[in-house]
């Protein structure tokens, strides 16, 4: 399995910005689907971005949509998520995962096999 690193988690005030980042080992990231998820205390792990390994696959949930941006650079193995304007309620840990090579991008948390250890984003009022 690829084993995954998010970083650039902390704290910052509601209408902020933070950026995500996803370092992923092995030499197939090019070829892969990747996604990001999120859990809140109290609550299931739910879906935010996913971006498939072809052009111009990508899926947002409806709670982050026109805010957060999925991306990746597959010369440096990383994914990202910028994140704006956040409100409280974007207070969570969040993940980074990966699909196996060549499958298409899906909101399924299911269909992902390997998974970052998360980085907790907490946004005050």
């Amino acid at each position: 399995q690829v084993q995954l690193v998010e970083s650039g988690g902390g704290l910052v005030q509601a209408g902020g910005s933070l950026r995500l980042s996803c370092a992923a080992s092995g030499r197939t990231f090019s070829s892969t689907a990747m996604g990001w998820f999120r859990q809140a205390p109290g609550k299931e792990r739910e879906f935010v971005a996913a971006i498939g390994w072809m052009l111009g696959e990508l899926y947002y949930a409806d709670s982050v949509k026109g805010r957060f941006t999925i991306s990746r650079d597959n010369a440096k193995n990383t994914l990202y998520l910028q994140m704006n304007s956040l409100k409280p309620e974007d207070t969570a840990v969040y993940y980074c995962a990966a699909c196996r090579p060549f499958r298409i991008a899906t909101i399924k948390g299911g269909e992902y096999d390997s998974w970052g250890q998360g980085t907790q984003v907490t946004v005050s009022s």
